[in-house]
């Protein structure tokens, strides 16, 4: 009798588990996506195939496969397998899973794997609790994170560890997926018979961004919610209508202070630099629609215009000021307006890091050349005893002189940091350069360095 309710509890238990969890991979072959690894012939499939696994870190965004993937590996391998979730443990716990692997290790010669969910839960001290027993091979360490483990992760418990990076799911891996829990009769959505159109697939596999467990859920509530409308033993029928109720609005991953929030403004600079203004205004609106500050975004748009524009067309830093000041000015959602007509006039603007060079160049002269000092006749003489000290001495005011320009001795060496490009308003700067430079040439330097 004890054994029947133990049956039926199980079953009970199975039975209230979300569709996400019932379907999850038994094997590697049911596993869907990371093909970079897992995919026929690649490291870690080639790993445990001959039970050779050594410390991993699975690093990516939810819903991607890492704690399914570490279940499944708990299924092939024939170590001890121990799981936990960093944010449900201490110290204490840890402790005696690795007095249990080493005694387990002495006495049967059996490794054992450690399964860590969410190990950038874990602070320092605690990751320093796992590291002698991974460095000593007690216990294979397989953690999973959704931060960047370069940062979340102690740099030696790293360094004893393969990083495997986990990518979002493409829309035909996310439409297996729905295939085969439509299908499934012992664990997915087999019985109810459900048909869901083409288009109702389509939108829950786009929505979910590449989220496995997000376009399961949405597709349990879809049929779930359409089995009482229909006869007993009826087909359950889903249409777009449905399954968009059923996923809602798209939710953006997007980590205002992690890889996503640095990664898109790499892309939003690099789209600006490389002229191209479709995909500079998306990753723009990509930052401002996940929640970014719309101030971090003006930011950036001023240091490119300045860095990447330059003179080649110098409005374009009058312009991102601009964007910036009404930034603050107006604030969401106007502000998305000026933002965005800042962003398309520097991807669209001639492009010249000229300056950026310059200043790069004269900061490395001044740290590592001899100081230089200023020539006596460019100092200030501005008080009372500055000419007995012969200071402004032979200076040439250029406005007084004709053309404006006097080719005297500005740096007291021969040095040159800026180099126009051939583009833009540079082209005029680099021709007032050339008579500058013909003019010191046919022209007696004046004053004494």
């Amino acid at each position: 009798m004890a054994d029947l309710f133990a049956e039926q509890h199980r079953v009970n238990r199975e039975r209230a588990l979300p569709l996400a969890v019932r379907m999850r991979p038994r094997t590697l072959d049911e596993f869907a996506g990371q093909e970079h690894f897992v995919g026929p012939d690649k490291l870690l499939r080639r790993m445990l195939q001959a039970d050779r696994l050594s410390s991993a870190v699975f690093y990516g965004p939810p819903g991607t496969g890492k704690t399914t993937l570490a279940h499944v590996i708990a299924r092939m391998t024939r170590a001890h397998f121990d799981e936990v979730n960093a944010a449900a443990v201490g110290v204490k716990e840890i402790r005696e899973i690795l007095s249990g692997a080493r005694d387990r290790l002495e006495t049967s010669e059996r490794r054992s794997v450690l399964f860590v969910d969410e190990l950038h839960r874990f602070n320092r001290g605690q990751q320093d609790v796992l590291l002698g027993d991974v460095e000593n091979g007690v216990v294979i360490l397989i953690a999973a994170t959704t931060e960047n483990p370069f940062f979340a992760v102690n740099t030696p418990l790293l360094s004893r560890s393969q990083v495997f990076r986990f990518e979002p799911l493409s829309i035909d891996d996310i439409l297996k997926l729905m295939q085969r829990a439509l299908s499934d009769t012992e664990r997915g959505l087999g019985t109810l018979r459900a048909e869901l159109s083409q288009e109702a697939l389509e939108h829950i596999a786009t929505i979910c961004d590449g989220d496995a467990r997000r376009a399961l859920a949405a597709l349990e509530v879809a049929v779930l919610s359409q089995v009482d409308r229909v006869g007993k033993g009826e087909p359950v029928i889903v249409d777009l209508e449905v399954a968009a109720e059923s996923i809602q609005q798209k939710s953006i991953r997007y980590d205002a202070t992690g890889d996503e929030h640095y990664d898109a403004a790499s892309a939003l600079i690099k789209s600006i630099r490389g002229s191209d203004p479709d995909a500079a205004v998306y990753w723009l609106a990509r930052m401002l629609e996940a929640g970014e500050d719309p101030r971090f975004c003006a930011r950036r748009i001023v240091i490119a215009a300045a860095e990447d524009v330059g003179n080649a067309d110098p409005m374009a830093l009058v312009l991102a000021q601009a964007a910036a000041d009404a930034t603050h000015f107006v604030g969401l959602p106007e502000c998305q307006l000026p933002l965005a007509q800042a962003v398309i006039y520097l991807a669209c603007a001639p492009k010249s890091n000229a300056a950026t060079l310059a200043i790069g160049a004269a900061r490395e002269e001044v740290r590592s050349g001899r100081t230089l000092p200023v020539p006596k006749h460019l100092r200030d003489a501005h008080y009372r005893g500055a000419g007995e000290l012969g200071h402004g001495e032979g200076y040439e005011y250029p406005h007084d002189a004709e053309g404006g320009m006097v080719a005297q001795d500005y740096l007291g060496v021969d040095r040159t940091f800026y180099h126009p490009t051939d583009r833009g308003h540079e082209v005029a700067m680099a021709a007032h350069l050339e008579r500058f430079k013909a003019l010191r040439r046919t022209t007696q330097p004046r004053g004494n360095a």
